[in-house]
């Protein structure tokens, strides 16, 4: 019997724990690890800041659903890897053997590498659903005496998307409460230009995102270093133009991401941001019983940027990950050569409060097949469907991949080869 270790249960994890399990159905054991009770779907966070969503109707326990798939959960986090047991030590002392291990931690948020930024400081985050809960409660107090906003990325994040969403999504919230005119919003980022999404743009991404921020009357400021954040001012340095201060009453910014702790202090594992360094097969070249997949696996720049910017790993990608890993664990189990690779094809709905954006690059790194990107209502209703459908899917405890499909449908592919009409 062999025994798979997931650490994670969320985009990645979680996924690949119904998946390896019916994979390898009852005859291999299959564990995951989590610091958290619960599954959160993180796409859903910038609506819970502005009150559009409850942590109800976005979560559900994980214990109920992993156990009745034959799963084992322990909800404590992982504190140590042991590597020459091959054992998970859990921050309660729990030790949890392993043959092979799957790590889907997503990333640590380097709030400290700034001063003054991050929750508990001067901005608040979207990153986590605790966090969306927390910049909600400053919201409702915002919207009281409202005043300027600064929305954005700082230098070395790779997840610009939600950034985006939420200048836009507060955009229309404001309009809705009719008090957008007493609000100047200015996004704040490191990318070289609107629209580059640590992807070095996709189709006409920079053209549709400038109009985009035209149309709503919101400021850019491209090429930013964040110096400090004190509360109600933010130090920015551009690139090549000095310093600026920029007023707010409510901010939230991406901070950048590295490697959780318990995997970067595994020797050889990770890069010096503490991300895992895989091969083509998701696998670590230093220790081959163990795979990584999603935010926490290492993947270069797209390209060089005057201010750093990493590149984003979508759902779709990390499905992608998750589907190859489980594959090659199996053919390893069974004694074959591993042979399967994911294709880090990226795959992105935006919703834009009252519209929405999409974008596929495929690959992520390029030369790519193709670049597209699309504006329309529909990927508004689109990322809600989907929102919907992927909640109820795990909740089913679903083996099969599926964002893929869900993603295509919604978009009116039939195959990822073929250009979205």
């Amino acid at each position: 019997m062999a025994r798979i270790v997931i650490i994670g249960a969320s985009t990645g994890g979680l996924p690949a724990a119904y998946e390896m399990k019916a994979m390898l159905g009852g005859s291999h054991e299959v564990t995951v690890i989590s610091n958290t009770e619960s599954f959160h779907f993180v796409p859903s966070n910038p609506w819970v800041a502005v009150g559009w969503r409850a942590r109800k109707n976005i979560s559900f326990p994980l214990k109920p659903h992993l156990e009745k798939k034959g799963i084992k959960f322990i909800p404590e986090a992982a504190q140590k890897i042991d590597t020459q047991r091959n054992e998970i030590i859990t921050s309660m002392g729990t030790v949890v053997p392993y043959d092979y291990l799957v790590i889907a931690t997503g990333p640590k948020l380097a709030f400290e590498e700034i001063e003054g930024l991050g929750p508990g400081r001067n901005t608040v985050s979207i990153c986590t659903v605790d966090h969306a809960e927390e910049a909600y409660e400053k919201y409702q107090e915002f919207v009281k005496e409202p005043g300027p906003i600064v929305v954005g990325a700082v230098q070395g994040a790779s997840c610009f998307g939600p950034a985006y969403e939420f200048a836009f999504i507060l955009d229309s919230d404001l309009r809705r409460r009719r008090i957008r005119k007493k609000v100047p919003i200015t996004f704040v980022t490191s990318e070289p230009y609107i629209g580059h999404m640590g992807l070095g743009g996709v189709g006409d991404s920079k053209g549709i995102m400038e109009h985009e921020f035209r149309e709503r009357h919101i400021n850019w400021q491209t090429n930013a270093k964040v110096k400090k954040v004190e509360q109600g001012k933010m130090t920015i340095e551009i690139a090549g133009g000095g310093e600026k201060e920029l007023p707010f009453k409510y901010s939230m910014m991406i901070p950048a991401f590295k490697g959780v702790d318990a995997v970067a202090q595994v020797e050889g594992l990770c890069n010096p941001k503490g991300f895992v360094i895989v091969d083509q097969y998701q696998r670590s070249p230093k220790y081959p019983n163990i795979y990584a997949a999603g935010v926490c696996i290492a993947i270069p720049p797209v390209e060089v940027t005057t201010v750093p910017t990493g590149a984003p790993k979508t759902g779709y990608m990390i499905e992608s990950m998750v589907t190859a890993i489980v594959h090659n664990i199996k053919d390893s189990i069974d004694g074959k050569t591993i042979s399967t690779k994911p294709t880090w094809n990226a795959i992105c709905l935006a919703d834009m409060g009252d519209t929405g954006m999409a974008f596929v690059a495929a690959p992520e790194i390029p030369p790519r097949n193709i670049t597209w990107s699309k504006k329309g209502k529909w990927v508004h209703f689109a990322k809600i469907a989907f929102e919907k459908y992927f909640i109820r899917k795990m909740k089913k405890g679903v083996s099969e991949p599926f964002y893929e499909r869900a993603i295509l449908n919604a978009m009116g592919i039939k195959k990822l080869e073929e250009p979205p009409k």
